[in-house]
């Protein structure tokens, strides 16, 4: 009982998500001010009137405005309609993925080996370029915290090795047992 309810509580959220409006004989009005295909006002048409105006022009007519004094429906191609504003809301989707940058981290450590600091500086590069900030930092084991400028010469020379893509946004710092530094791309 409880679930049937669920599944269709989801099933009206997902319908009303998509926001379809509604076309021809969909359209529950007396009277509407309808709008020719190239935005030409006809005026205040009867239903029927403007459903045979608009499959004389082999378009649909849809409801644009049905809260207020009168409703508005306009002439149009409804499928191009609905391809172009899906096409609108990826493009502004995309644009807020590049705003939202990500920050990637990498751990390095103060006995890292030539090859696997040469692989990280690629990496971040790459990271750098597309314009995501990097954080390195490295983990002080035992004996490793009587030493933390090692640590910070590690840090200091990955981003010295990153300098012509990057800049320094946060200078490294010991917090606890980890030493932190974030690197920002060059504008």
């Amino acid at each position: 009982m409880f679930s049937t309810f669920l599944n269709i509580w989801r099933c009206v959220g997902i319908a009303s998500v998509n926001k379809e409006l509604p076309k021809n004989e969909q359209i529950k009005v007396e009277e509407l001010m309808v709008i020719g295909p190239n935005g030409e006002q006809m005026g205040l048409k009867k239903l029927d009137d403007a459903l045979t105006l608009a499959k004389y022009a082999g378009l649909d007519l849809v409801l644009m405005n049905d809260n207020g004094k009168m409703a508005v429906g306009k002439i149009m191609d409804y499928n191009k309609y609905r391809y172009e504003r899906q096409k609108k809301l990826k493009e502004a989707q995309k644009k807020q993925r590049e705003t939202n940058k990500e920050v990637k981290e990498y751990r390095l450590s103060t006995t890292i080996d030539i090859h696997d600091f040469d692989t990280r500086v690629r990496n971040a590069k790459d990271y750098l370029v597309k314009g995501h900030r990097i954080k390195a930092f490295i983990r002080f084991k035992g004996r490793q915290m009587a030493r933390p400028e090692l640590g910070r010469d590690v840090l200091l020379k990955f981003a010295d090795s990153l300098s012509e893509v990057s800049n320094i946004e946060a200078e490294p710092k010991l917090d606890g047992r980890q030493m932190f530094m974030m690197l920002a791309p060059k504008k």
